[in-house]
């Protein structure tokens, strides 16, 4: 696939150490020992095995409790993966090329997709990621003390700790690059794009908790049962508004910071920081609220959440211990290989944040967790409203 090769990707391959010849076909089988480094496969396996988890968690969940919020949720995910992610890696073939250069390339990595741009762990960390998010608010009760927007917002700022987690170690472990000229990229926040800290990070996932709880997440938490197509139409319809979601909600910053990086790069945070702040509130206000007496409990539990996050945080903490050597070492932020680092306070910060996310979800007083995974509070309904 030359004609697919363009020349920002082969650039970008070519500083993480492979060329277009490499990248493979549709699908391609690696080595896991003959990768760029040992953290590759340790990222994948991680990832991978906390998506497949979650979808057998899900699958579960909906056919012994008729409750298939997490199921349309990990699909949603997927749809919107497939919708936003090949005109990123293929602007020509989708024929805006004219708008929308080659923003970044993935390393190579043990099972790819789609001629070296799509590894399998990107396909399996929307899921997972959405799931683990979603989860914990849930299990807080946001959604159902103060509805749908709220709730959304919650997931975002969560899944936005969570990601930025990984978000800011990448580069510096080759796990992919970014296009440092594209204008889209820009303002660069260390070694990542303050879009991506904001909108993939962020606003995605908030657009998506909102689909979800909307069209299906409210109707099951009042008793409705669904049809199979009915979830079909729905998850598909929950993809697509997903992403909507997303070139709806950065419209702030897209449109008034088209002529400077300086006010595009404020109007993005600004963004992050009204989300974050009303988040913050709505989160302890909800986690007080829970462990006061005669609060009514949220009702639901779920045990894979709380565990699975606890795996990636724990694998997070490790790689980036690993990293934190050449880390220190880097001068004028690029490491003695060349690679950029990412901003370690933020890091950190999102550490204490998703640390206290999940911590909150145990410290709920036992009575608001009796009711678990394998009990919950979903009633018999003829038809979805």
């Amino acid at each position: 696939m030359a004609d697919l090769c363009t020349s920002t990707f082969a650039d970008l391959a070519t500083r993480m150490g492979f060329s277009c010849d490499e990248a493979g076909g549709l699908v391609v089988l690696r080595n896991p020992f003959g990768l760029e480094n040992w953290t590759l496969p340790v990222l994948e396996v991680t990832v991978v095995v906390g998506a497949v988890l979650a979808l057998i968690h899900a699958i579960i969940r909906m056919r012994r409790h008729g409750d298939p919020t997490n199921l349309v949720l990990w699909f949603g995910a997927c749809a919107y993966l497939f919708i936003i992610e090949p005109p990123l890696y293929f602007p020509a073939a989708f024929g805006i090329e004219q708008h929308v250069d080659t923003m970044f390339a993935h390393n190579l990595f043990t099972v790819e997709f789609l001629w070296g741009r799509l590894p399998l762990y990107i396909v399996a960390i929307y899921p997972l990621m959405a799931t683990l998010a979603f989860g914990i608010v849930r299990m807080l009760g946001v959604f159902r003390q103060y509805g749908t927007i709220a709730g959304a917002v919650c997931v975002g700022f969560v899944h936005h700790a969570f990601y930025e987690i990984f978000d800011h170690l990448g580069p510096q472990l080759r796990w992919w690059e970014w296009s440092l000229e594209n204008p889209i990229n820009q303002p660069f926040f260390d070694a990542v794009p303050l879009p991506s800290v904001v909108v993939f990070a962020a606003l995605w996932p908030m657009s998506l908790a909102l689909c979800v709880q909307f069209f299906v997440g409210r109707h099951v938490d009042r008793g409705v049962r669904f049809t199979g197509l009915e979830l079909v139409w729905r998850t598909v319809v929950i993809g697509v508004l997903a992403s909507v979601g997303t070139f709806v909600l950065p419209l702030p910053a897209t449109v008034f910071g088209m002529g400077s990086d300086t006010v595009r790069g404020f109007l993005y945070a600004t963004e992050l920081v009204v989300l974050s702040a009303a988040a913050v509130w709505i989160l302890v206000r909800q986690w007080s609220r829970l462990r006061s007496d005669g609060a009514e409990p949220p009702g639901y539990t779920d045990v894979f959440v709380q565990r699975y996050a606890i795996v990636y945080l724990a694998v997070m903490a490790a790689l980036w211990i690993a990293a934190l050597p050449a880390f220190f070492g880097a001068v004028d932020g690029w490491t003695e290989n060349g690679d950029p680092i990412g901003n370690l306070w933020y890091t950190l910060a999102c550490f204490v944040v998703a640390i206290a996310s999940v911590v909150a979800t145990f410290t709920v007083p036992r009575a608001a967790r009796t009711r678990d995974v394998d009990t919950p509070d979903v009633r018999e309904a003829t038809s979805a409203t």
